[in-house]
């Protein structure tokens, strides 16, 4: 009898250390690793009505503070494009339809080169502090010599606080 008055004796002291209500434990750290995270813009991206049957491109664009500070990194990801085809793109102030101006200088901005599955990504990073404001847009550009079309758009939707 006296061996299972120890064992229950043992097993509610660890139960009671288990439970102890002095004893906290954080249930989540917090990390500083992505502090971006709330500073980020996205775009989905789309071709243009006008373009049903032609073209029907999609993707995805990001912009977001540089890691190197006073810089703006955009990130771009382009579905369902013609494989080899070479486009022109920038994120311009304004939305899809009215623009304003290329967001920082327009050279630096590389044109994304699509793969042959259709696939095309490129990241640029803007000499300009990363807006907190305003609204912007991306938009993919038909072809060096046919920058009048535009053959996808997006709007970046801002951060959310």
């Amino acid at each position: 009898m006296r061996t299972s008055q120890y064992l229950t004796l043992a097993a509610l002291a660890l139960a009671a250390y288990g439970c102890n209500p002095f004893h906290h434990q954080h249930a989540v750290e917090v990390s500083n690793g992505d502090v971006n995270l709330n500073s980020r813009w996205h775009a989905n991206l789309a071709s243009p009505a006008d373009l049903a049957g032609a073209v029907q491109m999609k993707g995805s664009a990001t912009m977001a503070p540089s890691a190197a500070g006073g810089k703006t990194t955009v990130t771009l990801d382009v579905l369902n494009a013609a494989p080899g085809g070479v486009h022109p793109w920038a994120v311009h102030r304004g939305q899809c339809g009215a623009d304003d101006g290329v967001f920082g200088a327009a050279e630096s901005y590389q044109p994304v080169k699509i793969e042959g599955d259709g696939h095309g990504s490129t990241v640029a990073t803007i000499p300009v502090e990363t807006p907190t404001a305003g609204n912007f847009f991306v938009s993919v550009r038909a072809s060096a010599g046919n920058r009048e079309t535009i053959v996808a758009c997006g709007n970046l939707a801002p951060p959310t606080p």
